[in-house]
């Protein structure tokens, strides 16, 4: 995995405002082109989704863009100095590392840029201050400055605890982390460097919706260009503001948030056949004066002449036709339609004065909550805050430490796992699919179908070496052909692609039974959900409607509880008490050195626990310090005669 940033490949002329240029882009697969004529730019505070299908090459472009992948056609343009980071979903090869070490690996430039500032400083202090130490001196510090200063490393720390981990993690060897934290590991890493551009494969996989949050804020407040592919929706609408869809090989860029791109390609696909309609008229019209005068002496030339407009039409009516046909063709995606449920009692669920745990963690305490016919409730809250327990011990999976759960009367349940248990082992796809679902061979075979399991071979494969994805889409058909009347779904949206999640969004939107839905997609949670259940504080908190109505919630109820704030006081600088020299500057000098000491004595503990907040609070207030004395030496040596 390369989550480290290092410098691009080609380098141009350091006026170019954009950060890359990429013209005419083709890419080879075996010899067939997988795309070709990709063109767009980035520039700083760009955030570009790249969208399109499975398949289309969006991984593939972004590999080329760091400089993993050669290109085959065309140019790719980075300004000079460009530095690029890639997170993507590959495992790290680096297991035998700590996170620490791991995250600041991303980071092995800037550090190499503190030790060559550390270099620059002792020798302006013993004397040496021609233009191009100082020359070089400013534009080291202006590189760190645009990392933070000497305090990145704190905001490495803030990277990484906005991302899930915890300081005990920190020294917690990689191959000791599950693939999800694997995942944000390498995210870390990738913001850790500073990049000027920013490649994210799918950045929101396995982020509870405070980690998604997180970023969003993040990639808002970055000074780089950022490139990036997601399925989330809510995601999409908040970050990105240019949209560049792969798809057939072919490329279209519109400058402008997601949510106007989905609008623009509707426009587009209506402007495009109305084009073909005026097309089709005036080619008919000038077929039929050819038919009519070409073998007339007096109108042959001019019979001529419209054959060759026609020609030009022709043309004309193919690209049309061809734009129509990449915006508005769409690939196979899943098919879903419930089946209409039984109806079951007024009371679906019904829990009383529960409390939840697992080994010696706590999750809920005290909790009563019902739910009723025809419902759709949201179950929200962090990774790890008893969400799937919860699910769990509704459907009598597992037994609480106190309280009561029940179904009530004819309630007939479908369970969607997070981690798909609910799936027989046994035999094959078609055969798992005939004794979950009872239909006989045809209509198994169809439902198989609407999942993307296609012929005989997708049919026969054993459930025990399925993928991950095909795990999902199958345990989804079962879900769906299974008529019950209380969906209880965990992550559905896990491995689905923007199409097909839209398309469960509608379904779960008319399905008349209850819906119990846990998942990170604010877009499909603010959708379906009538009332939302927040785990807050080891209690459940209720909010009627979606997500949107959540957030305006807690807003309204942190604005509530927010005390007035007092101006801070402002604290005394501290002033460096300077030993007796014969001359100012001379003290100086000692100042400058005992700073640096004591600055360096500080990266050494920090390069051993840079997690410490102590430590980096005390390591930036010195370095802070030195600047400030370096500053005034060099004030006074410029003023000192010669």
């Amino acid at each position: 995995m390369l989550g480290a940033a290092k410098a691009a490949p080609t380098l141009i002329g350091k006026n170019l405002m954009a950060v890359v240029i990429a013209n005419q882009l083709r890419k080879d697969i075996a010899g067939d082109p997988l795309f070709d004529g990709v063109s767009f730019k980035v520039e700083r505070r760009d955030r570009l989704s790249l969208a399109g299908p499975n398949g289309a090459g969006k991984t593939t472009l972004l590999r080329m863009l760091a400089g993993e992948l050669g290109v085959d056609g065309g140019a790719l343009a980075f300004s000079k100095g460009t530095r690029v980071a890639l997170h993507d979903q590959r495992p790290p090869l680096e297991l035998g590392l700590s996170l620490r070490e791991y995250v600041l690996s991303g980071a092995a430039d800037l550090i190499a840029l503190e030790e060559e500032l550390r270099g620059l400083e002792g020798a302006m202090a013993a004397g040496r201050h021609d233009g191009g130490t100082l020359a070089r001196y400013a534009e080291a510090q202006a590189r760190l400055e645009h990392a933070g200063g000497y305090a990145w490393r704190e905001r490495t720390a803030a990277v990484v605890r906005g991302l899930g981990f915890a300081d005990a993690d920190l020294d917690r060897s990689l191959d000791t982390f599950s693939g999800g934290e694997l995942t944000r590991a390498s995210l870390a890493r990738a913001l850790a460097g500073d990049p000027d551009l920013l490649l994210l494969d799918e950045p929101t996989n396995h982020l509870d919706v405070e980690s998604i949050e997180w970023l969003e804020r993040e990639l808002q407040s970055l000074d780089a260009g950022v490139i990036l592919v997601a399925h989330d929706r809510w995601f999409l609408e908040t970050v990105t503001n240019a949209v560049l869809e792969l798809k057939g090989g072919r490329s279209l860029y519109f400058a402008g948030p997601w949510h106007k791109w989905r609008l623009e390609k509707a426009a587009r696909a209506q402007q495009a056949e109305k084009t073909i309609g005026r097309l089709d008229a005036d080619i008919a019209r000038l077929e039929r004066f050819v038919e009519r005068f070409r073998y007339k002496k007096l109108k042959a030339k001019q019979a001529q002449a419209k054959l060759t407009h026609i020609g030009r039409l022709e043309a004309e009516r193919g690209k049309s036709a061809g734009e129509l046909e990449s915006l508005t063709s769409r690939r196979r995606t899943l098919g879903f339609e419930f089946l209409k449920p039984a109806r079951s009692g007024r009371t679906v669920v019904e829990a009383e004065a529960l409390d939840l745990s697992a080994g010696d963690k706590d999750f809920l305490h005290d909790v009563s909550f019902a739910l009723e016919r025809g419902e759709h409730v949201a179950l929200v809250g962090p990774n790890g805050s008893g969400k799937t327990t919860l699910l769990e011990t509704i459907l009598g999976r597992r037994e609480p430490r106190a309280g009561t759960t029940r179904l009530g009367y004819g309630v007939e349940p479908a369970y969607f796992s997070q981690h798909e248990i609910e799936l027989d082992e046994r035999g094959s796809v078609l055969e798992c699919a005939q004794r979950a679902t009872g239909l006989p061979r045809p209509q198994t075979q169809s439902l198989l179908g609407r999942f993307l399991f296609s012929g005989w071979q997708e049919h026969e494969k054993q459930v025990s070496v399925l993928s991950g994805g095909e795990r999902r889409r199958l345990a989804l058909a079962l879900v769906v052909a299974s008529g019950a009347n209380l969906l209880v779904l965990d992550e559905p949206t896990n491995h689905l692609d923007l199409e097909s999640r839209e398309a469960l969004e509608a379904a779960l939107e008319a399905f008349p039974g209850t819906v119990l839905l846990v998942s990170h997609d604010r877009a499909l949670l603010d959708a379906v959900a009538h009332r939302t259940l927040a785990i807050e504080d080891h209690s459940l908190r209720t909010y009627e409607g979606g997500w949107a109505e959540l957030v305006r919630r807690r807003e309204a109820r942190a604005l509530a509880d927010e005390p007035v704030a007092k101006p801070p006081k402002q604290k005394a600088k501290p002033i460096p008490v300077r030993p007796a020299g014969p001359t100012p500057l001379e003290r100086l000098e000692s100042d400058i050195g005992r700073q640096e000491r004591a600055v360096a004595e500080l990266e050494e503990r920090l390069a051993e626990d840079w997690g410490n907040v102590e430590l980096l609070t005390a390591h930036r207030a010195a370095r802070d310090e030195l600047q400030e004395l370096l500053a005034r030496w060099e004030r006074l040596f410029e003023s000192t005669p010669s």
